[in-house]
């Protein structure tokens, strides 16, 4: 079985309703189970500063799928929840990104692995290391704790909602 992070983010409308729909739809496929997610963050954006806060979380899934068959169910969901690509690093409904898959380094076009800009998020470390602390970068063989302390903007990154144990659908559940 396959292991893959992905990066979950909304800061559009229902932040919290987009991502718990993403993950009902990824948790539909066959072959594919969320294993584990993070807490929710709310976090500053990133690039285009003049929007509305992001939520963000990482999911952990097992799948039986190859990184590119992932790939093109996670852009479905996108694009069923309104995704709309028009501004680099603008607004989005919905962002499914493939973090980590397995310990593989995959350049391929439309898909890089590790995530190019993984390291230099904030949003993605903090929940990344509280999903995953040992998990380790395959191109710098680093656990992902080691990153922690050199995250510029990690200021920008508050507790939203802790997740509690048990089911990974409780955390929407208030």
């Amino acid at each position: 079985m396959n292991k893959a992070f992905i990066g979950i983010g909304s800061n559009i409308g229902d932040r919290e309703s987009y991502i718990e729909t993403s993950l009902k739809r990824i948790q539909e496929y066959p072959g594919v189970d969320i294993a584990d997610t993070s807490s929710l963050y709310e976090t500053a954006p990133v690039g285009v500063t003049e929007q509305a806060a992001f939520l963000n979380m990482v999911a952990l899934l097992e799948t039986e799928m190859n990184a590119f068959q992932l790939l093109e169910i996670l852009q479905g969901i996108e694009q069923s929840l309104g995704r709309e690509r028009d501004i680099r690093w603008g607004p989005r409904t919905i962002d499914l990104d493939i973090l980590l898959y397995n310990h593989e380094n995959i350049v391929a076009e439309g898909l890089v692995i590790p995530h190019p800009r993984l390291l230099e998020r904030g949003f993605v470390i903090i929940p990344l290391h509280e999903l995953s602390p040992d998990a380790s970068i395959p191109t710098t063989n680093k656990r992902i704790d080691s990153y922690l302390d050199h995250i510029e903007d990690k200021e920008g990154v508050r507790l939203w909602k802790r997740k509690s144990a048990g089911d990974v659908f409780a955390l929407f559940e208030s």
